[in-house]
């Protein structure tokens, strides 16, 4: 059994880890969060020190480092604000833990060539949470695309449409230099997941980019990409408003639809099991998606391209 300290336990992500670090039969001993509507622990572990301030959680965890063995934090999950991300890691392997960090890792590609040096330095691991990795439907897709023996690249239209009302934008989530912005809080998972299957970046486009949505053209190794990221309602289709639904996510690949709306809920698990069995996504494993939400990010955006912008770009009002 491991110990686990968790860091943003508040948070809309970490019942996900929390959930994982039960169902793998681990131990959570500690929690921090500067919000303390924190009653979710109870559904997962009773025995957990929960410190309001981040400052008496150090001192809690650096307490624990120098007492007998088998008192020791072995992972710290990560679930505080995108732009935190960098800080909380370096925390983690200063106490000696490894680190279980949220998408994205961090916000520049940069951060993550400084974050090699520290791994270096205290023989600890970074692993990044990549559950799009072990979904079964795109397991079996890029086993598909890697037999298939195919030489002109794929089209690809990937459509990921959530819908978000005014407090998004009032919280960490609306600032960019916080966020990353739409590409990056809602899209890099997505990104990951097209380059594991098509292989690596060959060319970045914008097309639109706003707070509410980013939209533009991605040439990979293997594919050619059409992806549109919204954070509005009113581009939900209308079958997903017919159905009470606010969301929306679609891969289309040869204009075949690619279903992977279910199994969400337990793929943190996964991840979690393949990292305690000594396997998980590192930093390198990273590295291409969070480059690639940059030069979203910093990109100036063309305007609307008729032959590759995204449909749902093309009949933007």
């Amino acid at each position: 059994m491991k110990n686990f300290a968790i860091i943003g336990v508040g948070g809309y992500i970490a019942p996900r880890h929390l959930k994982a670090i039960k169902d793998t039969g681990n131990n959570l001993v500690a929690a921090t969060d500067p919000f303390d509507s924190v009653g979710i622990l109870d559904r997962y572990f009773f025995d957990v020190n929960y410190f309001k301030e981040f400052e008496r959680f150090d001192r809690h965890i650096e307490k624990l480092r120098r007492m007998d063995q088998g008192q020791q934090i072995d992972y710290v999950s990560i679930c505080s604000p995108n732009y935190l991300h960098d800080a909380h890691i370096r925390f983690a392997l200063r106490v000696g833990a490894d680190a279980i960090c949220e998408k994205p890792l961090v916000l520049n590609p940069w951060n993550i060539d400084a974050l090699a040096e520290i791994e270096e330095e205290t023989h600890k691991k970074i692993y990044n949470i990549l559950q799009l990795r072990v979904h079964p439907a795109i397991i079996a897709l890029r086993e598909k695309v890697l037999h298939a023996g195919k030489k002109e690249k794929y089209d690809v239209d990937l459509t990921y449409i959530t819908s978000r009302g005014k407090w998004y934008f009032y919280s960490w989530k609306g600032y960019p230099e916080k966020s990353g912005g739409v590409a990056t809080n809602i899209g890099i998972h997505f990104f990951d997941m097209l380059t594991w299957i098509f292989g690596d970046l060959q060319k970045v486009e914008v097309h639109v980019q706003n707070d509410r949505k980013a939209g533009g053209f991605l040439e990979l190794e293997n594919a050619n990409v059409r992806w549109f990221l919204s954070l509005d309602k009113n581009d939900l289709p209308e079958n997903a408003v017919e159905s009470g639904n606010t969301t929306y996510r679609s891969i289309l690949v040869e204009g075949e639809e690619i279903e992977f709306s279910g199994g969400f809920t337990d793929l943190h698990t996964v991840v979690y099991q393949d990292i305690i069995n000594g396997k998980g996504f590192g930093i390198k494993d990273a590295y291409t998606s969070v480059k690639i939400a940059h030069d979203i990010r910093h990109a100036l955006p063309k305007g609307v391209d008729p032959e590759k912008s995204h449909p749902l770009l093309l009949t933007q009002k």
